[in-house]
């Protein structure tokens, strides 16, 4: 009877064990960040692209590489979502200030206006203080087109929009080899982009918060 006491305990805690393990993998592969997909590749990686800061220092993706960033479109004199989604990334740089392998690059939509002087007065009006946060100005072509078909993110100038300018309140995240990631929805599909127009305090609605703690956590673990 003992032999066949031990087989059945020998079996149920095999079966345990094969549970747990599965249950482990399960858990790890919902909670590892996306990559993100482009047309006729598995990952869409960030394009060459090359611009100058606020203090004058030219900038480019290989700059980049080996840090995990966060990338935004705005422009200084936006009087709509701008101010909202550079509070909600003042925290997010809050969170990593000092960590030398961590970054932020902010593409002005507006380079006309937008010069090196006016990103850096714009920086020093904003609290904006982390050593790779990036205020990007450059070619308005090369801007627009790394909006829109590198990151797939609207911008856009129209005269009857506030400031004269649209784009998306979105942030995208890249890790250190350069390819946009994202978490995953409960389905287990890619949210692809963190939204960042909405107040973190907002007493509307909790989004706001939510997807700048979300942001946070999966800097967390690209780094």
């Amino acid at each position: 009877m003992k032999k066949y006491s031990y087989i059945g305990i020998s079996f149920i805690v095999l079966i345990f064990g094969i549970w747990v393990v599965s249950e482990y993998m399960s858990r790890n592969a919902s909670n590892e960040l996306a990559f993100i997909k482009q047309a006729g590749e598995s990952k869409r990686k960030v394009p060459d692209f090359k611009m100058i800061n606020q203090h004058n220092d030219t900038i480019t993706n290989k700059d980049l590489l080996g840090k995990v960033y966060v990338v935004e479109f705005f422009f200084a004199t936006c009087p709509t979502i701008c101010p909202i989604m550079n509070e909600n990334l003042v925290k997010v740089q809050n969170e990593f200030f000092g960590n030398p392998n961590f970054a932020i690059a902010s593409f002005t939509i507006n380079p006309e206006n937008d010069t090196p002087k006016v990103l850096k007065e714009y920086a020093q009006e904003n609290d904006i203080t982390h050593a790779n946060w990036h205020l990007l100005t450059g070619d308005r072509k090369k801007i627009y087109d790394l909006a829109r078909k590198g990151f797939s993110l609207y911008a856009r100038e129209d005269s009857k929009a506030e400031g004269g300018f649209e784009h998306s309140g979105f942030f995208a995240l890249i890790d250190k080899n350069g390819y946009l990631r994202s978490r995953r929805d409960e389905q287990g599909n890619p949210i692809v982009y963190y939204e960042g127009a909405t107040p973190y305090n907002s007493k509307k609605t909790n989004r706001g918060k939510q997807q700048i703690d979300w942001l946070i956590k999966d800097i967390k673990k690209l780094l």
